[in-house]
Order: structure tokens, then C-alpha cells, then sequence
């Protein structure tokens, strides 16, 4: 029998050990993005003209898109089968040593052509790390919690955006000003060999939380999967698509709005790379109120409402963004930029409870997962490639803001088009369980 204060101090634990654990992935992760937006296609594909270089340094970055499916397939089955902890030590240590190993690569001026291709293995090792990870976490925290309060609890791991963020985009900022020139050369590799702290921290946050009390019920109950990937893909198809389309009006406008505007402000507009670094750095600071906020607000006026809302005011806003930007004045730049990434915000916070409640526990982490993950190969992926190749043809953001309105119509209907209820029973919880979470509303 789990007592009240145990219960209290584990969903405590739970909450921290899975937000420290997608800092650090999406630490790992947005590295290699601005990595691959200021200096890889100088490192690794030098022989190539500016934008084709920069389109083949994306292009690796989509590789780690396309394996997050993969990975949310692989760590799913098994989170569902053996439970969300043992699940989630195994990603941590996936992705934190794929991106240790970034920083002792050789680069193709040393090595040549296996350069660029190590890069690509070590990205597909990411990519299946951080695919694996984003469901056990939400669900680490999210079962854990009161089913009252499931937005705001699955919101916290949500947080390791913008802290993966923050942390990400300082780190390099303060590697260019203490390396200097160096910065190009060899300061970059110093982020990513930080990573093998990192692990070490989140292996030790990890190790002292409990398994989630409704997974145990689960287990207690007999009701664990025995093919958890097959069944929810059987039956759970239209949940699993409508999951990720219901993110190309966040996740493809927030890898243009973090990733590819380093390279549309520097090479297009001229800009100075380390302001726009520090207005990333602020507006991923906004963020740590900003997702909770709206993951809060979402238990009090509804997922759909609040997400909803999210689509449209970042439609309206893609031309205004870029019409900002486009002025070069410094303060104009950091509105653009600051609320950009609130209105991200607003689909956010609310998100992951809104796709994990649509699978029942049993095959939660590999529905959500793979719902969650598969937006990577049609939203976060193709987006800065996409927004490349339209800036190489036409020279304007025209026709990006109108990628961005795309983006956001399809994701609004796929939020329309979203079943509303889990199609799977939930499991009795646990007297424990049952104790301590209130009645679903």
C-alpha cells in the first residue's frame, strides 16, 4: 500500500526525473539543429555551394526527424510491455552518447566523405533516442498525477523544450564569445561533449522515481499487451494518423521559427548570428511560464479549445512574423521571435495530454509515441528544408508564410477529425491509485 506522503514525493520525483530527462534530450536534439544552421555545411560539406550545402546540412538534420518514428515504435512496445522507467533510462543513454560522439567526430577535411555519413549514423542514433523518449516521459509525469490536472502534469516534461532550448542555445552562445574564431574549428564540439554530464544527472534523477501507478494497475490487473505496437496500429489507425497531423501547425512552424531563421536572418538579411541566438535564448525563457500556463489552462477550458487557438493565432501570424523580421529593426526582431514561440506555446502545453488521452493505458506509450513521432517525418523534418528550397527559387518569405498558413489549416482539421475518447478500456487502478487520484471528470 502506497502511503499519501510516498505517493507525494514520488509524483514529485516523477515530474522532475522526466523534465530533467527531456531537457536533456532536447538539448542533445536543438544542438545538432543550430549546429546544422550555422557550421555543419562548412564541416561536413564544404565542396558545396552556399545553399546547397546548407540544404544537405538539413537534410542530415531530417534524417533524425525520419528515425524519431522508429524510436517512439521500438522504446513503445517495450514502455507498454516492461513498464515507462526501465524504458526511459534506455533512451537517455541512447541519445546523450550519440551526441558525445558528434563531438569527436572528424570532419570531412580529415576524413572526407565517411565524415558526413558517421553524421548522418550518429543522427539516426538521436533521432531513435528522442522518439522513445517524449512518450515515456509525458507518461511518467501524467500518470503519476491527478487525472484532474493531466494537462498541467503532462505539460511539466513538455518544458524540456524550452529548457532543452535555453540550455542549447546559451551554451553555444557562450562557446562563440569564449572561443572566438576558434568557435568554427573546435569550441563547437565543447555542447556537445557537455552531453556526457548531462547522462549522468538525468541516469541518477531517473533511478530514483517508481514506476507509474497506472501502468501498475495495468500489470496487476493481467491487462499488459502482448503486442502493444500491433494492436494500436490495428486499432487505433485514425487516432495514431489525426495525432500527427494535429501537430503540423506546431512542430513545422516551431523548426522555422528556431532553426531556420538563423539561416534566413544571416544569410538573407545580414544579420548578426549571436543577436538572434540571444532572442531565441529569451523567447525560450518566456516559454518556461508559457507551457505550463497553457498546459493549465487547457484542465480548466478544455484541450481543443485552448490548442485550437494555438493554430489560428500562429496561422494569422506568419506574415506578420516575417514581415518583421524583414525590417532588421533589433526590437522588431525579438517580438517576432517572442511571440512566435508563444503562440507554439499555446499548442504546447496543452499537447501531450491531448494525444495520450486518446489511448487507453495499455497501449499509451506506444500510441502516443508513435502519433507524437510521426509528425517528425511530415511537420519538424521537411520544414527547413522546405523553407530553403522556397528562399533558393523565389528569394522572399512569401511563399514561407504560406507554407505556414498550409501547415496550420491541416492541423486544424486534424484536431477537428481527432476522436475524443480513449477506444480502450482503462484498468482499475490500484487501492493506492485509486486513493489518491480524484474521479475523471
Amino acid at each position: 500500500m502506497v502511503t499519501s506522503d510516498l505517493s507525494s514525493v514520488q509524483r514529485r520525483r516523477a515530474v522532475v526525473a522526466s523534465t530533467v530527462g527531456t531537457t536533456i534530450e532536447w538539448y542533445d536534439f536543438f544542438l545538432y539543429n543550430t549546429a546544422a544552421s550555422l557550421i555543419f555545411p562548412a564541416l561536413f560539406f564544404p565542396k558545396q555551394a552556399a545553399f546547397t550545402g546548407i540544404l544537405l546540412s538539413f537534410g542530415t538534420q531530417f534524417v533524425g526527424f525520419a528515425a524519431r518514428p522508429v524510436g517512439a515504435a521500438i522504446f513503445g512496445h517495450y514502455g507498454d510491455r516492461i513498464g515507462r522507467k526501465a524504458t526511459l533510462i534506455a533512451t537517455l543513454l541512447l541519445m546523450g552518447l550519440a551526441t558525445a560522439l558528434i563531438g569527436v567526430l572528424p570532419t570531412y577535411s580529415s576524413i572526407g566523405y565517411a565524415a558526413p555519413v558517421l553524421l548522418v549514423l550518429l543522427r539516426i542514433c538521436q533521432g531513435i533516442g528522442v522518439g522513445g523518449e517524449w512518450g515515456g516521459s509525458v507518461l511518467l509525469s501524467m500518470e503519476w498525477g491527478s487525472r484532474r490536472r493531466r494537462g498541467l502534469m503532462a505539460s511539466w516534461p513538455q518544458l524540456g523544450v524550452p529548457l532543452g532550448l535555453v540550455t542549447s542555445t546559451g551554451v553555444v552562445r557562450l562557446m562563440t564569445d569564449w572561443t572566438g574564431s576558434s568557435f568554427d574549428s573546435w569550441g563547437w564540439r565543447i555542447p556537445f561533449l557537455l552531453s556526457l554530464v548531462l547522462i549522468a544527472v538525468g541516469l541518477y534523477v531517473r533511478l530514483r522515481v517508481l514506476e507509474s501507478p497506472e501502468f501498475t494497475a495495468v500489470r496487476q490487473a493481467s491487462a499488459v499487451a502482448r503486442r502493444p505496437l500491433v494492436d494500436v496500429v490495428r486499432h487505433e489507425w485514425r487516432t495514431i494518423i489525426t495525432s500527427a497531423f494535429v501537430r503540423l501547425g506546431e512542430q513545422a512552424p516551431f523548426y522555422l521559427f528556431t532553426s531556420f531563421v538563423l539561416t534566413y536572418g544571416t544569410k538573407q538579411l545580414g544579420l548578426d548570428r549571436d543577436g538572434l541566438l540571444d532572442y531565441i535564448l529569451i523567447a525560450a525563457l518566456v516559454g518556461l511560464v508559457s507551457v505550463p500556463l497553457f498546459g493549465h489552462l487547457s484542465d480548466i477550458y478544455g484541450r481543443r479549445r485552448v490548442y485550437g487557438t494555438g493554430i489560428v493565432l500562429t496561422g494569422l501570424f506568419a506574415f506578420p512574423y516575417f514581415g518583421l523580421l524583414n525590417t532588421k529593426e533589433s526590437a522588431l526582431i525579438l517580438i517576432a521571435i517572442v511571440v512566435s514561440l508563444i503562440f507554439h506555446d499555446m499548442q504546447y502545453g496543452p499537447q501531450a495530454a491531448l494525444i495520450a488521452e486518446r489511448f487507453g493505458t495499455n497501449l499509451r506509450y506506444s500510441g502516443a509515441g508513435l502519433g507524437y513521432q510521426l509528425a517528425s517525418v511530415i511537420a519538424g523534418g521537411p520544414a527547413p528544408l522546405i523553407a530553403t528550397k522556397i528562399l533558393q527559387e523565389t528569394g522572399s518569405s512569401t511563399g514561407i508564410s504560406w507554407y505556414i498558413i498550409a501547415c496550420c489549416v491541416l492541423g486544424l482539421a486534424a484536431l477537428l477529425l481527432m476522436p475524443r475518447r480513449a477506444a480502450a478500456a482503462e484498468p482499475a487502478p490500484t487501492a493506492a491509485a485509486a486513493k489518491e487520484a480524484p474521479p475523471s471528470p
